[in-house]
C-alpha cells in the first residue's frame, strides 16, 4: 500500500496487494408481476446443431408434465421458436409491460418475431440494441407464475450470451452439440465461458448424432462418429442425450406442431430433464426434496381420457372432436378439462395420451390396432360406453362401466379409429 494511499480504488492505477476488488452488479429483477422458479439456458458454441430445437423438446416435455413452461426466445437475429409451435398472432402490452403468447397447450413464448410486423423482417441492430431487447424480455414481460423457463440462446460466446449471464439469474444451462470433431473446441469455449460466470453446467446434449436406417435398423453416423464422451470426460460432465438424425423434427417444426410429436421421439430428453431433477436442478421446483407421501399420492392420481363429442361419449375413437380429460383422487374427480382431438394418424393417438399420462381411455368404439398399443403401454381401455363424458368417467371410478370389447371394423380405411 503507498504512503499516499486514499482508500479510494476506483481511481488509483495501482495494482496493491490490499486493493479493493470491486464488482459491477450487472443483474436485472424480473417485473414487479412476474413469478419464475427455474431457468435454463440452451446453448451451443455454434449454429446449426439443434439448439432451438432441443429447447422447443425440453419446453413441451416439462409442461406435459405439468409444470408451467415458458420460453425465452434471445436468438435475437434468428428467432425460430414461434414459427415451431405455430404462432401467427403478436404479442400485447403497454408502454410499461408486454405479455407472452401462449402456445395451444399453455406454454408462455417471447420472441422478437412476436414484436415485428412481418416474420421475415430483418432485425439488422447493433450488440448493445439486442443485449438491451433480451434484458426486457426478462424485465418488461410479465410471466405469470412459471414453474421452468427455457432460454434459446443465440450461438457463440458473445455480447448476447454475456448479457443473459449477467443480467439473469440462470439456474443451469444445457450445452447442444454435434458429432464433428472440430465441434470439441467449440464446446470446451461454451463451457469454460458457463465456468466463468459461475452457472451449473448440466450436461451435453448431441443432436444429429446418428441415422437410424428404417429398413434394416442399423444406426449409421453420418456426420463421423462421436466425440461427445471425450468432451464429457475432459470437463467432467454428464452425456445427457444423443439426438438421432429423424425427419419428423423438420416436419413438425416446419408446420408448427412441435407440442405434437410423437411421444417416443422423448426418450432421450426426458432423461435430461429427470436428471435436472435428480440433481438438484433442483428436487421439485422449489428446491425442496420431494417427501416419500407426495410420490404415493402421485401414484393413487388416474388419468381418464373420454373420446367425445363436446360433452358426449362418441362412438368412434379416430373421429372424436375432443377428449375430455379427467383426473381423479380415488373415487372423486378432482380435474377436468377438454382438449382437441390433434389428429389420428396410424399410432398417434395412443402415443400422444400416453405421453400426457393418461391411464384409462373410455369411447364407444375402438380400432383393434389402437386398443393393441393402449395394452402395451399398460393404459386401460374401456369401450362400448355412451351418454354423458363426466358420468362415464364417474362410473368407471366407481367400478360400474365395464368394457364390451367394442372394436370398430366398419371403416373402409383400417387407420380410421386410430390403429
Amino acid at each position: 500500500m503507498s504512503e499516499n494511499c486514499n482508500q479510494s480504488c476506483s481511481s488509483c492505477s495501482e495494482n496493491c496487494a490490499e486493493r479493493k476488488e470491486e464488482k459491477t452488479d450487472f443483474s436485472e429483477k424480473l417485473h414487479e408481476m412476474s413469478s419464475v422458479k427455474k431457468v435454463i439456458a440452451i446453448v451451443s458454441g455454434k449454429g446449426g446443431v439443434g439448439k432451438s430445437l432441443v429447447t422447443s423438446m425440453l419446453a413441451v416435455t416439462m409442461n406435459r408434465m405439468e409444470y408451467h413452461t415458458a420460453i425465452l426466445d434471445a436468438d435475437v437475429t434468428g428467432p425460430s421458436i414461434p414459427k415451431m409451435f405455430g404462432i401467427k398472432e403478436k404479442a400485447q402490452g403497454s408502454q410499461f409491460e408486454l405479455y407472452p403468447v401462449k402456445t395451444k397447450t399453455g406454454i408462455d413464448i417471447m420472441s422478437v418475431n412476436l414484436l415485428l410486423e412481418n416474420d421475415t423482417d430483418p432485425v439488422v441492430w447493433r450488440g448493445p440494441v439486442i443485449a438491451g431487447a433480451v434484458k426486457q424480455f426478462w424485465t418488461d414481460v410479465i410471466w405469470d407464475d412459471v414453474d421452468f423457463m427455457f432460454i434459446d440462446m443465440p450461438p457463440g460466446t458473445g455480447d448476447i450470451p454475456l448479457t443473459v449471464f449477467q443480467s439473469i439469474a440462470v439456474d443451469g444451462i444445457i450445452v447442444v452439440t454435434s458429432p464433428q470433431e472440430l465441434v470439441s473446441m467449440i464446446v470446451s469455449k461454451a463451457v469454460k465461458m458457463a465456468e466463468m460466470m459461475n452457472i451449473p453446467v448440466i450436461g451435453l446434449v448431441e443432436n444429429m448424432s446418428y441415422f437410424k436406417c428404417p429398413d434394416n435398423g442399423k444406426d449409421y453416423h453420418i456426420f463421423g462418429e462421436s466425440h461427445i464422451e471425450e468432451i464429457a470426460e475432459k470437463h467432467g460432465l454428464k452425456v445427457l442425450a444423443k439426438i438421432p438424425i429423424d425427419p419428423r423434427f423438420s416436419a413438425v417444426s416446419d408446420r408448427g406442431m412441435m407440442e405434437l410429436f410423437d411421444g417416443n421421439w422423448l426418450d432421450p430428453v426426458g432423461d435430461v430433464l429427470m436428471r435436472m431433477i435428480e440433481n438438484n436442478i433442483e428436487g421439485d421446483i422449489s428446491g425442496n426434496s420431494i417427501p416419500s407421501d407426495k410420490k404415493e399420492e402421485d401414484r393413487k392420481m388416474i388419468k381418464i381420457a373420454v373420446a367425445s363429442e363436446k360433452e358426449m361419449v362418441t362412438e368412434h375413437f379416430g373421429h372424436c372432436i375432443n377428449f375430455n380429460i379427467f383426473e381423479a383422487e380415488g373415487e372423486k374427480i378432482v380435474k377436468s378439462e377438454s382438449i382437441p382431438n390433434p389428429g389420428h394418424k396410424p399410432g398417434f393417438l395412443p402415443n400422444y395420451l400416453n405421453d400426457i399420462g393418461v391411464n384409462v381411455v373410455i369411447s364407444g368404439g375402438m380400432g383393434a390396432g389402437a386398443i393393441e398399443i393402449f395394452n402395451e403401454k399398460g393404459i386401460e381401455v374401456i369401450v362400448g360406453a355412451e351418454g354423458d363424458a363426466k358420468a362415464a368417467a364417474e362410473a368407471y371410478l366407481k367400478g360400474e362401466l365395464e368394457s364390451t370389447g367394442s372394436v370398430c371394423q366398419d371403416h373402409k380405411h383400417h387407420d380410421e379409429c386410430g390403429h
